[in-house]
């Protein structure tokens, strides 16, 4: 299957659109998912749309409250960095992160017949860091604590990256990626969905003469409708993996040098390391991201993640 008849294939699946789709896997093929005969059929259905979830309108609102409840006690600075992030900012990022842990419960219960619960409860921070997963439950079998550490990451449709920062890695038996479709107005459209924007905000504005009625309809005819929203959960990776130093590809132009794979543990001094063995004059980035805010810690391409039915089996056979 080609790349067009591929993006066919997932956009109709996904009810996304068709930039959307080829989006996807576009950075499918940068991440390293993509076999490099190019055979993107194979990849999407064998590996993508098999581990694809949906997540519904009940699903959006739990972990959109969930994200509320804790959204006073976040630091509201991006991760490694001073860029201040508004409220609203803050809130529909923590949603975003949410829609990716509770898709992995998804994932669980419709592939593997295990229901799980959130550690989203109001507690101590450092208690739910290493372990997203708190709860779970086997068919005919009562709720119990797992018996690994399960970590749920999530980035966005072009995220390629799972990126561990400092020692969090040796904290979790298990790290998941998920790639969710929410876009920058998912939290926008649920608004809209729930009449937030028609009989609060919009009759608002009509009340105290801002908005003609045609101003106000066209208004909110122009917003964002909300609808299912697609995850992918991308593959994981075992604290015990048997890690090794410098496992990194890349491919080096005329002066700098740009990584596009590692699998391993990332160490100050590693990109040093890689100009000098590589003989780079310029500088050395990553692929589709540049740098990342920390230099200790582990890193992974999409396409070293495991995600094969048997990998599944042994993290399921885990719990």
């Amino acid at each position: 299957m080609e790349f067009e008849g591929a993006a066919e294939l997932v956009g109709k699946k996904l009810d996304i659109t068709k930039e959307e789709s080829e989006k996807i896997i576009e950075k499918a093929v940068i991440g390293g998912e993509v076999p490099e005969d190019g055979d993107f059929g194979s990849w999407c259905k064998d590996r993508f749309l098999p581990n694809c979830v949906l997540v519904d309108e009940t699903g959006y609102s739990k972990m959109c409250v969930d994200a509320l409840k804790i959204l006073s006690r976040t630091a509201p600075t991006d991760y490694g960095s001073s860029r201040q992030r508004d409220l609203g900012q803050l809130w529909a990022d923590m949603t975003r992160g949410y829609l990716g842990e509770y898709a992995f419960l998804l994932f669980l219960k419709e592939r593997w017949e295990i229901t799980a619960k959130l550690g989203h409860e109001i507690g101590r921070l450092q208690d739910y860091l290493p372990m997203d997963i708190h709860k779970i439950k086997e068919p005919n079998a009562d709720y119990r604590a797992p018996s690994i550490k399960i970590s749920v990451k999530t980035t966005k449709w072009n995220g390629i990256w799972l990126d561990i920062p400092g020692d969090q890695f040796n904290h979790s038996d298990v790290h998941v990626l998920v790639k969710v479709g929410a876009g920058r107005d998912h939290l926008f459209a649920f608004f809209k969905k729930i009449s937030v924007f028609k009989d609060k905000v919009l009759k608002k504005g009509e009340d105290i003469g801002s908005l003609s009625a045609e101003e106000s309809s066209a208004l909110y005819e122009s917003l964002p409708s909300f609808k299912p929203i697609p995850a992918y959960i991308c593959g994981f990776v075992m604290k015990n993996g048997g890690y090794k130093n410098l496992a990194y590809q890349g491919k080096k132009g005329r002066l700098n040098y740009k990584i596009t794979a590692w699998n391993g543990p990332i160490l100050p001094g590693d990109l040093e390391t890689i100009k000098q063995k590589e003989g780079v004059s310029g500088s050395i980035s990553f692929e589709g991201i540049g740098d990342f805010a920390h230099d200790k810690g582990y890193l992974f391409n999409a396409g070293n993640l495991l995600w094969k039915e048997k990998d599944w089996q042994e993290v399921c056979a885990s719990l």
